[in-house]
């Protein structure tokens, strides 16, 4: 039963600005050129996600010409601790607030602009499913949230401020973009399964315009 997935459905999603940062670079943020796999199921579970299903993203198409921006931006260069606030649950004096104005750092930025995606995924069960939890029902599920717009975040485009919008694709979609571009490795996931969460990477590759996602268990995937 877990082994079942569904139909393949299609999201088309947009937006003005993007940052699928590249986590090799420490300091400046730069953007891969397309989003990444897990920025997609992000997306997609901003729409729907229950415990009982997760979404395989197979492949991303391409729409619009890849187009990039140098920005700056103000970023919060602190957080509050664990130690910190385990001090506040002990009932111990802490300061939990943050003073934007004492720890704001001006950072350039590499974006994308005028974006425009369409994600394809399926829809499979987890060990949380039970005998009453059938794939017809979550994919029906996506299907009149996606058509209402409704979603239980607004979906984004690697950072909060980025908003994505989307549409749902029952026919006739879009063609992506004709061109061919290697993307280098790109982040696919992280692995929580081990002690440590590891980051998983593949060698992506734009081929007429569409990024294809290698399968969880596949041997292009690389720690």
């Amino acid at each position: 039963m877990h082994g079942q997935v569904s139909s393949l459905l299609c999201l088309r999603v947009w937006g003005e600005r993007a940052c699928f940062t590249r986590p090799e670079m420490k300091v400046e943020r730069v953007s891969y050129d397309v989003m990444t796999p897990s920025a997609a199921r992000g997306i997609l579970e901003a729409v729907l996600w229950k415990p009982q299903m997760h979404w395989i993203v197979e492949c991303i198409d391409v729409l619009k010409p890849i187009r990039k921006a140098s920005v700056r931006r103000n970023e919060v260069g602190h957080k509050v601790s664990v130690d910190t606030l385990l001090t506040a649950m002990a009932g111990r004096s802490a300061r939990l607030g943050i003073d934007i104005e004492e720890v704001r750092q001006q950072r350039a930025s590499v974006i994308l602009r005028d974006v425009d995606y369409l994600i394809h995924a399926r829809i499979g069960l987890t060990e949380r499913a039970g005998p009453d939890d059938m794939l017809v029902k979550y994919v029906e599920m996506f299907r009149r949230r996606a058509a209402a717009g409704q979603c239980f975040h607004r979906p984004c485009f690697g950072t909060r401020e980025f908003a994505a919008d989307f549409r749902l694709i029952e026919a006739n979609p879009p063609p992506p973009i004709a061109e061919d571009r290697e993307l280098g490795w790109m982040l696919y996931d992280i692995d929580y399964s081990g002690k440590a969460p590891m980051p998983l990477f593949f060698a992506a590759r734009l081929q007429q315009g569409r990024l294809f996602i290698p399968a969880a268990d596949s041997p292009e995937l690389h720690r």
